[in-house]
């Protein structure tokens, strides 16, 4: 009896520990997610704008409506998808194909190579967004130099233009997103059984087929998740766009859902609708990830 108490009184302890250890974590979380989180989903349902900034109050769903029937909404939504599934596209087929690229045994200074890629991700985005921007200069940027110069085309008004200034965003960020993938399958690819391949040869595959029917399934596992995340990221990534198209210009033309956001909320002062869209923005990105992740069985292992 002695014992037993002598050991709950030891758990008793230890816990105590564990939570004072815990305490400072907790609070932290609670300070800088939980309680904005919170308030936010409780300014999605008042009616905060510039005209209510004190005397705000909760008014039901009418920020939720609103949402939906803004006349932008549903134009903007689109645009987001697009610049989602373009971007995440080539960040993966880009990555992989580099990946596959360094993986090979006759590639010299692998080491240089790994660097050299991995820069654009390593760099802070705003540094690079807004290189890009004064790359995209209609009368002294590099791209309507290096157009005219080698390919002898008319320079392309890639910042005044809505269509061309969507392009220059997107290019922007798949020379940003693109390493990240890279290095996913890259370390995928070095986990493959190299005895897989053999049998391959032994076999007679061709190249296309060991890459299909080996390398893709080995990697399934990593880069499913890898496109998930990249997904969330891309959806909400407020940077390039914001800085890359100056806010959004020319005219509003080049928004997506997050960058839409901060405009309604610190330009137009609409906080009450501007946290709405923001919640209709996280419902969004959470079932997409919850039905991707279920759909393609991501946590099954590849054999």
């Amino acid at each position: 009896m002695q014992s037993e108490a002598t050991n709950t009184a030891e758990r008793r302890q230890r816990s105590r520990f564990l939570f004072w250890m815990l305490a400072p974590t907790i609070l932290i979380v609670l300070a800088v997610v939980a309680y904005p989180f919170v308030y936010n989903v409780v300014l999605s349902f008042s009616n905060m704008n510039l005209y209510h900034i004190r005397d705000w109050k909760v008014v039901g769903l009418g920020q939720y409506a609103a949402v939906f029937a803004e006349p932008n909404f549903w134009k903007i939504f689109g645009k987001t998808v697009l610049w989602t599934v373009v971007n995440v596209f080539f960040h993966v087929a880009i990555g992989v194909f580099l990946a596959v690229m360094l993986h090979q045994k006759f590639i010299k200074g692998k080491s240089a190579w790994r660097t050299l890629l991995i820069l654009p991700w390593a760099l802070p985005q705003y540094i690079t967004a807004l290189t890009w921007r004064g790359m995209f200069n209609y009368e002294y940027g590099a791209v309507n130099l290096f157009l005219g110069k080698f390919l002898n085309l008319s320079p392309i008004e890639w910042l005044t233009s809505p269509t061309e200034a969507f392009m220059a965003a997107i290019i922007t960020n798949v020379w940003l997103g693109f390493p990240f993938m890279m290095v996913v399958a890259l370390g995928g690819l070095q986990s493959i059984p190299e005895e897989l391949y053999e049998a391959a040869d032994v076999d007679g595959a061709s190249a296309w087929s060991k890459f299909w029917n080996i390398t893709v399934p080995m990697l399934r596992p990593v880069l499913i998740p890898a496109i998930t995340l990249g997904t969330v990221w891309t959806f909400n990534n407020i940077n390039v766009v914001w800085l890359v198209s100056n806010g959004g210009e020319p005219a509003d033309q080049t928004h997506i859902l997050v960058s839409y956001v901060y405009k309604a909320a610190f330009a137009m002062y609409r906080f009450g609708w501007a946290a709405a869209l923001s919640l209709v923005i996280f419902a969004i990105l959470f079932l997409f990830t919850q039905v991707f992740l279920r759909q393609t069985d991501a946590t099954e292992p590849a054999y």
